[in-house]
């Protein structure tokens, strides 16, 4: 199958997701895949598994293995395999389990193939840290707040064996729906799955998304729409981080050789500019975070993860501005249907119903997206990382439950804007609400996420 793909694309790369070891020799895996390597001008890949649905390896002449033989088994078939490639000499490895005693090498592959382990245990997610090129778990199996500790794991095994986690891929494979409505974790809009994929990127430094499924349509969104959005999000968010980065002097290298630097991302001020007279909550009571560590330098990655969160939040009241104005101008017949449509093209949350209450609806599943996210997955990973940063993370949860119920008045007052006489008044009032309780991020004296630098 793959050799048919690869022989009707130019550009596309193929890999197996996951091969299944136990029922492939390794020397004969290793050759297959030089082979299709060479005959596709080097667009092919590796991806490996210990063995699952033991019951059915042994239903088809396979060994069956304990989870631990497995890993000691996948182990020694990647010494094969990379000996293989290596084409230089004869292969011997003499395992417990993989044996090749005087093989020939080669052929040798047209690139340096990469080999990617399908791995969740820690035994497993250390063989990945120690021999593997890419790490890559599905969504099914491991959703994104446990992706933190397994990166974790990975990266000490890796420093163990002398390596840079820097130096291993960590790829996804993820599944979802397409929708107008926002469920959770890719379970909405294109622009909801740029946005939590964007935050996944520069939180766990995963840098690429395999999308599971058979629908044309879904893959040709994920392909236009979500891809682009995605790496754009991350693109912005690494130049300002690096911008940050760049101003502050001197600029140390440290052991790993990546240029860091004192922390200083700062959050936007808030203007104290309110529009409503009602208060979801009293600002002045937000707690603070503890105080920066003079001594402590900062890679740019880290640096842009924190001014990421401040750009998504910034991003998100610049469009709610520019919503607000929509509104107003609709309701006063100052803009019609057809300038507004031009209009709305324009942004970056946007949807093909053309009307107030479609974009309303729309912004405001944007913004119970994001917050999912960061209370399922960025949130928990900040409280295990900076303790001292426990009490705003509880304020922020607090706040977000109260977004959630302004939304539902929006919801309410977009009901209200079509079918009651002062729906237009009852609409602007509930916008300028939502505008105030998203006013500026908290300011923490050290608001950093430790994502590691990969």
């Amino acid at each position: 199958l793959l050799s048919v793909i690869a022989a009707r694309t130019q550009a596309v790369k193929v890999a197996p997701n996951v091969a299944n070891l136990p029922l492939r020799p390794p020397a004969v895996l290793a050759r297959s895949v030089a082979s299709l390597d060479l005959l596709s001008g080097g667009r092919v890949e590796l991806g490996l598994g210990a063995g699952a649905f033991w019951d059915a390896i042994e239903a088809n002449g396979g060994r069956r293995l304990s989870p631990g033989e497995a890993v000691t088994a996948l182990e020694e078939a990647i010494e094969i395999i990379r000996a293989t490639w290596a084409d230089a000499g004869s292969v011997r490895v003499d395992g417990r389990f993989h044996r090749v005693r005087g093989a020939k090498a080669g052929p040798a592959p047209a690139h340096d193939v990469e080999i990617w382990i399908g791995a969740y245990k820690k035994r497993m997610l250390a063989l990945t840290g120690r021999r593997a090129d890419g790490w890559l778990p599905s969504l099914g199996y491991l959703p994104p707040e446990g992706l933190t500790a397994a990166n974790a794991t990975i990266d000490r095994a890796a420093e163990e064996a002398g390596r840079s986690p820097v130096q291993i891929r960590r790829l996804y494979n993820i599944n979802g729906s397409f929708g107008s409505a926002t469920g959770g974790f890719l379970r909405g809009p294109a622009g909801v799955w740029a946005e939590q994929l964007a935050e996944l990127t520069l939180t766990e430094g995963m840098s690429g998304y395999i999308l599971a499924g058979d629908t044309p349509d879904d893959i040709r969104r994920f392909g236009a729409e979500v891809a682009p959005a995605a790496r754009e999000l991350v693109k912005a968010a690494w130049a300002s981080g690096a911008s940050q980065a760049t101003t502050a002097a001197p600029q140390p290298v440290g052991a790993t050789g990546v240029s860091t630097s004192p922390f200083s991302v700062v959050p936007t001020p808030d203007d104290g500019t309110r529009l409503s007279d009602v208060r979801v909550w009293d600002g002045s009571t937000r707690p603070t975070g503890p105080a920066p560590d003079r001594h402590r330098r900062y890679t740019a990655h880290e640096q842009a993860a924190g001014q990421h969160l401040i750009d998504v939040h910034d991003h998100l009241r610049s469009e709610l501005g520019r919503l607000r104005n929509l509104v107003e101008q609709v309701a006063t017949g100052q803009v019609d249907p057809g300038a507004a449509r031009s209009y709305i093209a324009e942004m970056t949350i946007r949807q093909n119903q053309w009307t107030v209450g479609a974009y309303c609806a729309a912004y405001c599943r944007i913004v119970t997206g994001h917050h999912s996210l960061e209370d399922a997955s960025v949130f928990p990973h900040l409280r295990r990382a900076e303790p001292g940063l426990a009490p705003v993370i509880d304020r922020l949860e607090e706040e977000h439950r109260a977004i959630h119920g302004v939304l539902e008045d929006v919801d309410l007052a977009l009901v209200a804007f079509v079918s009651q006489p002062d729906g237009a008044k009852r609409l602007q009032g509930a916008i300028d609400l939502l505008t105030d309780t998203k006013p500026r991020p908290h300011r923490p004296r050290r608001s950093r996420r430790r994502a590691r630098a990969r």
